[in-house]
């Protein structure tokens, strides 16, 4: 299998077009060929692509901010003596000045398959200033760890946001040339536009379900540490608007979740009587951690670990956004009062609860906090969402 950088590397044809070209690269930290160069490194070194500048996404081209909601700056690149532009930092589009330091941009992010991860938002955002400013975008494709099943309430109108880039649901199902595609067609933009396709991509085939055995795992973002965390993040990233620890300051962030003041194995039995068919395809653990950083830092918590890998995984099974509804629900019944909510300008949006952000409008918070709500009326009102977002993607699968 070949993923879109490596195939721009070793066939001239498909880079004949950048001859004379200055070229942008917007990347991170997994923006790595299959023998682990940086693209970067790997472009810079071609006598046919002269690479003139370079963009860094959220946690910065390096990779090197460690939480949400910290900025990445400007630098010159030390080795290649090239500016490189944050798009995570004073911005969040680009600026005219960056805009003017190349014709064609090449785009190799890592995606994780969640609208809610921001990459897709600044893909969004550099298609609609290439559009403005005359300038080509070519994705150099990757597999989604995710794989292709699709899950959760479609975001609604005036949700938009920068983790909320349009109206798809929170696990969507698509690469990011697809993403690219769909963006597109949905807004009209009228960009020049190419996605350099993977070769041998089989997203729907054991045993990595869109992410390839021989393929090395490199964290996009510093949190983002194995594929068992990329098939669960559709889920956990909801504890993001909760004042539960998602583990970040552990090992296993985003794989876990938990509080000091929460019996981890009465939440666990809540969910299977509660709603016992939203836990297929995977397996949870009861464990116990401390934050070194972070929401409950240095306090014992009680929590849980989903694995969402080996012999347990069943990929079309496994549903990690409604498991980790259920867990808010089981929190819920089993302790009304609980302060479960976070107030915060979750990623500058302010007068709006985290929690309604991260899920694209307020359903799944007023649904947890019910007293009498069912997971039947829960599953009949997203299923509609999911059945229409399979059709509308399906112009835009190039795999």
């Amino acid at each position: 299998m070949k993923f879109g950088i490596d195939r721009l590397l070793a066939e001239p044809e498909l880079r004949a077009p950048l001859k004379g070209k200055r070229v942008a690269l917007l990347a991170h930290p997994a923006s790595v060929t299959a023998d682990l160069t940086h693209s970067l490194d790997a472009l810079a070194v071609l006598e046919d692509v002269n690479v003139t500048a370079a963009f860094g996404p959220q946690h910065g081209l390096r990779g090197d901010k460690q939480d949400n909601m910290m900025e990445s700056p400007d630098f010159m690149d030390p080795t290649h003596n090239i500016p490189v532009f944050s798009l995570y930092g004073e911005v969040r589009r680009p600026t005219a000045d960056s805009m003017e330091t190349f014709d064609v941009l090449l785009i190799d992010l890592q995606d994780l398959g969640c609208r809610i991860y921001t990459f897709i938002t600044t893909l969004l955002y550099m298609l609609e200033a290439a559009a403005a400013h005359g300038k080509s975008v070519w994705v150099l494709d990757r597999p989604n760890p995710a794989g292709r099943p699709v899950e959760g309430l479609t975001l609604r109108l005036g949700w938009e946001s920068f983790v909320g880039a349009g109206p798809m649901p929170m696990r969507h199902g698509l690469t990011l040339g697809e993403m690219g595609k769909w963006f597109i067609d949905y807004y009209k933009i009228d960009v020049d536009y190419h996605v350099i396709a993977m070769e041998g991509y089989a997203p729907d085939a054991a045993p990595g379900f869109g992410w390839p055995a021989d393929r090395l795992w490199i964290n996009p973002s510093p949190n983002a540490a194995n594929v068992n965390m990329a098939r669960a993040y559709a889920g956990t990233v909801l504890l993001e608007g909760t004042t539960l620890s998602e583990g970040r300051g552990t090992t296993r962030p985003l794989e876990i979740f938990g509080a000091p003041d929460m019996d981890a194995r009465a939440v666990i039995a809540e969910m299977h009587s509660f709603a016992p068919s939203w836990l297929r395809g995977c397996s949870l653990r009861e464990i116990w951690f401390e934050p070194t950083f972070h929401k409950h830092v240095h306090q014992l918590c009680h929590g849980v670990h989903i694995h969402a890998e080996g012999t347990c995984y069943d990929h079309e099974a496994f549903r990690p956004w409604r498991l980790q509804t259920l867990a808010f629900k089981a929190i819920r019944r089993l302790y009304p009062d609980y302060d479960l909510w976070r107030d915060f300008p979750y990623e500058y949006e302010l007068g709006k609860l985290a929690i309604d952000v991260i899920n694209g409008g307020p359903a799944l918070r007023e649904w947890v906090d019910a007293v009498d709500s069912t997971p039947e009326e829960f599953d009949d009102l997203t299923s509609i969402d999911e059945r229409d977002w399979i059709e509308e993607r399906r112009k835009n699968l190039l795999y």
